[in-house]
């Protein structure tokens, strides 16, 4: 057993095998009560771990004084030689710079932009949902798939592509991830001579070389789309001002940030409904809680766990001083049931209305699909709400190995 006390649940919350059953709410319950925590870790190095839902948007709203670029958002340090190139990726850029990137892609996601592809999204969704296979987790993962490849312009038949990719980054932690490699029937030309380079030696695919398949494929449709312009993201970005190089890191990031948060929020809202009948019941009572429910899942469930900033001049957060070059890590699960935020926040609700969960991030970076998420998951769970019967577990889930993203990877179900 642990010893009691805060060194104890620090150990527990960064260690990826605690989440394979699940969040530690407990442990996180009681650093909340610390505001913000010095944690040493092995592999991630020292830390200030923040808890508080006003302290995690101080943070996010403050890039002057807590940076992306200057270390990066994740919590172990990239070699100097990845750091260079991950800097590059707006996910980890600054203002002015990453208000730049922003701007380019902000028109593909303005609300008159994602109700143009509701139809579409909610002919998928019932699709899906009408041919569950018994692992919900797998079927609705390709819901996002789907969508991708239709607003960012990649051939539908090689979506399994961003699939595996962001299995391989976000997966890197867990066995069954760490190598993800889907069926290549019925892929273009193009992704099967990217494919090639795929490498299977357990590199760290968060570096520039650990995934040069994805890179290659990358560089391949933006040439295509430079040429072939079409209606889609990635042909009007390569009309913009920008380098082969930044479309390759924004691809990056389309693959593995605009699939996994949903890909994950979606499975993990079905299992808040099934771990609270009653809810389940009231919803489908009472459709009009839908996007309330939506909401309250993704408080509930918290796709990404949390996120690292740098502190780049001396602060303090919480009374607690912080120095200049200090790591700084926003705990998403832990501000999304924050007591001094929400009410009972351990209680599950599907009329919830209250503060806006941080499931999307806040200031700056916050998620520029987070429109298009709330769609996707409104769209399948309205699909699964029109199912004569109530889903029921039929199994035991399987969580992904990470102390980053709450995943699901199997979530066996039936028909009541």
């Amino acid at each position: 057993m642990r010893p009691e006390g805060h060194v104890a649940d620090a150990e527990l919350i960064v260690d990826p095998d605690t989440y394979t059953s699940g969040v530690p709410h407990d442990a996180l319950t009681r650093l909340r009560e610390k505001n913000v925590v010095r944690i040493d870790d092995l592999c991630a190095g020292s830390f200030w771990a923040v808890f508080r839902y006003e302290d995690v948007r101080t943070v996010l709203r403050s890039p002057g004084v807590f940076s992306s670029h200057r270390g990066a958002t994740q919590i172990r340090d990239p070699a100097p030689d990845d750091l260079k190139y991950v800097r590059r990726m707006m996910l980890n850029q600054d203002p002015p710079e990453h208000t730049r990137l922003r701007r380019m892609l902000t028109r593909a996601f303005t609300p008159r932009a994602v109700a143009r592809l509701e139809e579409g999204i909610r002919a998928n969704a019932r699709e899906i949902v009408a041919n569950l296979s018994g692992d919900f987790a797998a079927d609705v993962a390709d819901l996002p798939l789907l969508t991708l490849a239709d607003v960012f312009g990649v051939p539908r038949q090689d979506r399994a592509l961003l699939y595996d990719w962001s299995n391989r980054v976000i997966g890197f932690q867990d066995a069954e991830y760490a190598l993800s490699s889907s069926s290549t029937a019925g892929m273009t030309d193009m992704a099967l001579e990217a494919l090639q380079l795929r490498p299977d030696d357990g590199r760290d695919p968060r570096a520039r070389d650990g995934m040069p398949d994805l890179y290659a494929y990358a560089h391949a449709l933006g040439s295509y789309k430079r040429a072939h312009p079409g209606d889609d993201v990635l042909s009007n970005l390569m009309q913009e001002d920008i380098s082969i190089e930044e479309f390759e890191n924004l691809f990056w990031l389309f693959s593995v940030a605009g699939n996994e948060t949903l890909r994950n929020g979606i499975p993990g809202g079905m299992i808040a409904l099934l771990d609270h009948p009653d809810q389940y019941e009231r919803l489908r009572n009472d459709r009009s809680l839908l996007p309330t429910a939506v909401e309250e899942m993704l408080r509930w469930w918290t796709p990404v766990m949390h996120f690292r900033r740098t502190a780049v001049q001396d602060t303090e957060l919480s009374g607690q001083p912080i120095k200049a070059g200090d790591k700084v890590v926003v705990w998403f699960s832990s501000a999304n049931r924050d007591e001094l935020v929400f009410t009972e926040p351990m209680k599950f609700d599907v009329g919830r209305r209250e503060a806006d969960h941080l499931s999307f991030g806040h200031g700056p970076h916050f998620c520029l699909g987070a429109q298009l998420a709330r769609t996707q998951m409104r769209a399948i769970f309205d699909a699964v709400l029109d199912l004569p019967g109530m889903l029921r577990l039929d199994g035991e889930a399987s969580r992904l190995r990470s102390n980053f993203q709450n995943g699901v990877k199997h979530l066996p179900l039936r028909t009541h």
